[in-house]
């Protein structure tokens, strides 16, 4: 038995899943934020933040993959959102910003599957 193909087939069990990530999502970058405000100062500098996150070719490399990725995936959000009528879409686009992008992303896809879910019944 695939677990991908009954994770697919059980629209219920991935939308939990994508929830799940998000709630991931969220707390693991805030944590490190916590960390790096703790670190640097009692508040978040974000000239020393985007320094710190191109200080070497390493940390470039992945804040380049997520400024592309994020970038690309955020608009099919915006699309995809509009194409299936998906409530709530502010919290989406408030927790790119505002939370992380490992928030937005995933609990766009649990409300995708919910909308989905509804849809199709």
């Amino acid at each position: 038995m695939n677990p991908l193909k009954s994770l697919k087939d059980n629209k219920q069990t991935l939308s939990y899943l994508y929830l799940f990530l998000s709630i991931l999502g969220a707390i693991l970058p805030m944590m490190a934020n916590f960390d790096f405000a703790m670190e640097y100062g009692n508040s978040f500098d974000i000239k020393n933040f985007i320094s710190l996150a191109n200080a070497n070719p390493a940390a470039q490399s992945i804040s380049r993959d997520l400024l592309v990725g994020a970038s690309a995936v955020f608009i099919w959000i915006v699309n995809e959102s509009r194409k299936l009528k998906i409530k709530n879409m502010w919290v989406v686009y408030l927790g790119t910003f505002l939370i992380a992008f490992a928030f937005s992303a995933p609990f766009f896809l649990f409300l995708r599957e919910r909308r989905i879910i509804e849809i199709e019944k």
